[in-house]
């Protein structure tokens, strides 16, 4: 999956997550992109089995959708979690680079940082 769709995965779990719904709207309003280009997106997911459509208009990952969008939240997290703890930079500067690089980085080097995480927590 490219990095686009991912990022459209990743902010409907979040809307969804902070909102409690989300609508195309929310996805263009949040993204900054057109309603035209979301629907275009939001359609490519729907047909990969990645989202579905509810009768409202309410847009609901699938399963797989769901389990990418976790994920890749997951490594944000995590990342701007180790960046800030051994970089030494600001948790804005720590987002943003952890959002570029949760779309290139290794399960390896992702699992060695969970690692090295859960090691400097459990010594404090």
């Amino acid at each position: 999956m490219q990095e686009s769709g991912q990022t459209y995965l990743e902010t409907i779990y979040l809307l969804k997550r902070e909102n409690g719904r989300v609508k195309s709207i929310d996805v263009a309003k949040a993204l900054g992109f057109s309603k035209p280009s979301i629907s275009r997106a939001m359609g490519k997911l729907k047909a990969e089995g990645y989202l579905e459509v509810g009768e409202k208009g309410e847009l609901v990952l699938t399963k797989e959708g769901n389990k990418i969008a976790k994920d890749l939240v997951e490594k944000q997290e995590t990342l701007t979690q180790f960046l800030m703890m051994t970089a030494d930079v600001d948790q804005e500067t720590a987002e943003g680079d952890a959002r570029k690089m949760m779309h290139f980085i290794s399960k390896k080097s992702f699992q060695g940082i969970q690692n090295f995480i859960k090691q400097v927590e459990e010594l404090n």
